[in-house]
C-alpha cells in the first residue's frame, strides 16, 4: 500500500467483529473517528480506545469525509443511509460512503444512484479477511466505483486494507466479485464439514485427519480455518451460520434471475439452513458438521473440561 498521510474525519457505522477492527485501524492511522452501533458496550469499548461514540448514523456521519458502513446486509445499509437517522443527510457534500456489506449487485447500484443524487459519493467495497485482519488493517477490499469515489476513500482504505482490488468504475461490480467469493466459501465450508463428519463416522482421529488434509491436495482455506472448531468441539462463533444462509441465499437469487444453475451452492445452502433451523444460526458456521453428525448418528468431539 502507499504511504499517503490520512487527514480528515471518518465515521464507522457498525462495531461488530469487523467494524471494531476497521475503526481501530482508522484511529491508528490518525483519523478523527466517530462511530455508532446498536450495542452500547461496543461503543463504550471504542470510546475507551480513543474514538468518539455517536447515538445514530446521522450523528456519526456529521461532517465526515468518509463513512465506512460495516453492517450485515442491504436492508441495514439502506437504513443507515436513508432511514430516519440516516447518514446521507449529514455527510458533507463530496464525502464518500464506503459500503462493506455483502449484497446483491443490483441493490448496490440502486443505493449508489440514490446517494449520488445528493452530491455524495458511493464506493461499493465489500471486504474479506476476518476479524484478526480487520484489527491489523490488513483486509482485502473488492471495490468498485467512480474515480472520484476511489480518490476520496483511498486514505481510509489504505488504513484498513492489506490489499485493494479496484474492480470497475461502477457500484455493483465489487458486490458481484464478493458473491463469487461467498459461493466458493460456503461450498468449501459445507464440503469440509461433510468430510470431517464422515471421517468421524469412520472412527478416525479428527486431529490427525486435520493434520493430514491440511498437508494434502484436499485442503482448502476454509478447511484449514474452520475445522479446528470441529476438532475441539467448540463452536463459539467467528463467522456465524446465518451469514451463509444470507449470502448463499443471495447467490440463489442472482442465479435464478440469470437462469443460471448453481446446484452445488444450492446443496450447501440447504445444510446451512438445516443448521440454522436446528438452533445453530448464531454458532460458528462449522456447525454444519454437527448437522451431518445428527443425520448420520455420528459422534463429534465435545469441549474438553
Amino acid at each position: 500500500m502507499s504511504t499517503t498521510t490520512p487527514t480528515g474525519r471518518a465515521a464507522v457505522i457498525g462495531l461488530g467483529s469487523m467494524g471494531a477492527g476497521m475503526a481501530a485501524s482508522l484511529l491508528r492511522a490518525g483519523f478523527s473517528v466517530s462511530a455508532c452501533d446498536v450495542n452500547r458496550e461496543a461503543v463504550a469499548r471504542f470510546e475507551a480506545a480513543g474514538g468518539r461514540g455517536a447515538a445514530s448514523p446521522a450523528e456519526a456521519a456529521e461532517g465526515a469525509d468518509v463513512v465506512v458502513c460495516v453492517v450485515v446486509n442491504a436492508a441495514q445499509t439502506e437504513a443507515v443511509l436513508f432511514g430516519p437517522e440516516g447518514a446521507a443527510g449529514t455527510m458533507r457534500p463530496g464525502a464518500v460512503f464506503v459500503s462493506s456489506a455483502t449484497m446483491d449487485p443490483a441493490i448496490a447500484r440502486g443505493l449508489a444512484a440514490r446517494l449520488e443524487e445528493t452530491g455524495r459519493l458511493y464506493l461499493d467495497a465489500p471486504m474479506s479477511g476476518g476479524a484478526a485482519r480487520a484489527a491489523e488493517g490488513a483486509l482485502t477490499f473488492l471495490a468498485s466505483g467512480s474515480r472520484e469515489a476511489f480518490a476520496a476513500a483511498r486514505p481510509a482504505l489504505e488504513a484498513m486494507a492489506g490489499r485493494l482490488y479496484e474492480l470497475g468504475d461502477a457500484a455493483g461490480q465489487g458486490a458481484a466479485f464478493k458473491m463469487i467469493n461467498q459461493l466458493l466459501a460456503g461450498v468449501h465450508i459445507a464440503a469440509a464439514s461433510e468430510a470431517m463428519s464422515f471421517a468421524a463416522k469412520q472412527g478416525l482421529d479428527l486431529a490427525k485427519v486435520y493434520e493430514v488434509i491440511t498437508a494434502s491436495a484436499g485442503n482448502s482455506w476454509m478447511f484449514e480455518n474452520r475445522m479446528p472448531h470441529v476438532v475441539e468441539g467448540d463452536y463459539t462463533p467467528k463467522s456465524a451460520v446465518d451469514i451463509f444462509v444470507k449470502d448463499l441465499g443471495i447467490v440463489q437469487d442472482m442465479a435464478r434471475a440469470e437462469r443460471y444453475p448453481v446446484p452445488v451452492a444450492a446443496a450447501a445452502l440447504q445444510m446451512f439452513l438445516a443448521a440454522s433451523g436446528a438452533g445453530m444460526g448464531r454458532d460458528d458456521d462449522a456447525s454444519v458438521a454437527r448437522i451431518y453428525a445428527q443425520l448420520s448418528g455420528t459422534t463429534l468431539p465435545t469441549p474438553k473440561a
